[in-house]
């Protein structure tokens, strides 16, 4: 999921529970697209491998994220900036407060990705 704050999801991707997210991640920053400015953005250490960093600044995307203490190349990130990933994350625990999406009862996607973009437009107006 990409999304502005705490309140205002972007754009999504449903994939399934076994998957990396780098892939996704990547795949949801293309349709999105190429931006006209460089834009700042926060992501998780799933999102840490050259691959995804190199299609973030392709799309003219700014990562935000610390390296993994194992990695031999360090870069600098602005700390103040990833510390705004905990509202991204309460959006998603304010979706858990929704108890058919974490359950999962649909076995269609086209439902679930449904009943997912219900509690989004709740959760954005209110």
């Amino acid at each position: 999921m990409m999304a502005l704050d705490a309140r205002r999801a972007v754009d999504f991707i449903l994939s399934g529970g076994q998957c990396h997210d780098a892939p996704q991640g990547r795949l949801l920053m293309e349709t999105v697209g190429p931006l006209e400015e460089t834009t700042s953005l926060v992501m998780d250490r799933a999102y840490e491998d050259n691959l995804t960093r190199r299609a973030a600044w392709s799309l003219k995307f700014s990562p935000v994220l610390p390296q993994k203490s194992n990695r031999a190349a360090t870069w600098e990130y602005d700390a103040t900036l990833y510390s705004r990933l905990n509202e991204i994350e309460s959006l998603f625990r304010l979706m858990r407060g929704f108890r058919r999406i974490f359950c999962r009862f649909e076995k269609l996607d086209a439902m679930y990705i449904g009943f997912i973009q219900l509690p989004l437009v709740y959760i954005s107006i209110n």
